[in-house]
């Protein structure tokens, strides 16, 4: 049996198939996908690190934690993987790029310059557009021929899937109980 991309069916292979899987390499596309998706959660950082000084809700401040403990590790998994291949780590434009999800200059503004009921409802809304990014780009990944097959950026690669979907879930439901501003 062959695992399938997230949301997909395994499938039977033959056994010189299963043997060949093993030979399995990472592709440019994987490189790309690591690349970015260090910017993308650099930028989640910055994002997080603005929700302390700005809100008082508890629920808030935790979720801020999950994200900077769990985005951290990950840039270090990311930027280990990339190194141990031999392939350059993003510099800094690369939290400035327009990835799926990524915010605008404009959209960190407002967000930066939010407090309160207002900053918490529009983190929550931006925060979510920006894991559907990652959503996305997990996404065009598996849609690339070969890509995501090496079992360890497989690994990573769903897991990145199924942390996001989760976190989108639990700030979707942060949201529905968030004021509207005034």
């Amino acid at each position: 049996m062959q695992p399938g991309a997230p949301g997909q069916a395994s499938r039977v292979i033959t056994q010189e198939q299963a043997a060949g899987a093993r030979a399995v390499r990472y592709t440019d596309a994987d490189v790309r996908f690591m690349q970015g998706m260090i910017g993308h959660h650099a930028q989640a950082l910055e994002m997080a690190a603005l929700l302390p000084s700005r809100t008082d809700r508890e629920d808030m401040k935790l979720l801020a934690r999950r994200i900077e403990v769990s985005q951290s590790d990950e840039i270090n998994m990311m930027q280990d993987w990339l190194k141990a291949r031999g392939h350059d780590l993003p510099g800094e434009h690369a939290r400035h790029t327009l990835m799926p999800g990524m915010l605008t200059p404009e959209e960190m503004g407002r967000l930066a310059a939010a407090k309160g009921p207002a900053f918490d409802r529009l983190f929550l809304e931006l925060m979510i557009k920006h894991h559907d990014g990652a959503l996305t780009m997990v996404k065009d990944l598996f849609a690339s021929a070969g890509a995501g097959q090496e079992s360890e950026i497989f690994a990573f690669v769903s897991d990145v899937d199924a942390d996001q979907r989760m976190e989108i879930e639990r700030m979707s439901a942060m949201l529905s109980q968030t004021k509207e501003p005034q």
